[in-house]
């Protein structure tokens, strides 16, 4: 299975994942500042043609019917549109609820804030496209080209 990338956008930073070549493992790849959906798109697209994804998991937050829930979700939704048009891969949203809590908390144990002046972004990324990778292990979304 070609590589996916995994994307969870935020109001100021937008971490980047990207899958292992047999879509099992998702890793941190970078963390872009946030610009403009139109600059933002662009450097995703960018960086799903750099890594050839076969492709692209936007993380969006839904309530528990599945609906989005707030005006950081609609934007997910507009990025993932705006990812689409410039690129000929699937854009997926997926329901990002918690990643970013759960990376925070993971980061501050490992005590990461204090000795590293990167951001937990991209390992929030990382989670939200491990929990694609997972489900679609277990029921296949995308069909092996």
């Amino acid at each position: 299975m070609p590589r996916i990338l995994g994307v969870d956008p935020g109001e100021k930073y937008i971490g980047v994942a990207i899958s292992d070549p047999t879509g099992a493992l998702a890793r941190p790849l970078v963390v872009l500042r946030h610009r403009s959906r139109r600059e933002d798109a662009d450097a995703i697209a960018q960086l799903a043609r750099t890594y050839r994804v076969a492709a692209v998991v936007v993380g969006q937050a839904t309530d528990a019917q599945g609906r989005p829930t707030t005006l950081q979700a609609r934007r997910a939704a507009n990025l993932a549109r705006a990812l689409q048009g410039r690129l000929g891969i699937p854009v997926i949203l997926w329901d990002e609820s918690f990643t970013t809590q759960d990376a925070r908390r993971i980061w501050n144990l490992l005590g990461k804030r204090r000795r590293h002046k990167t951001r937990p972004d991209a390992a929030a990324a990382a989670l939200l496209l491990q929990s694609f990778l997972d489900a679609q292990a277990a029921r296949p979304f995308l069909k092996p080209a």
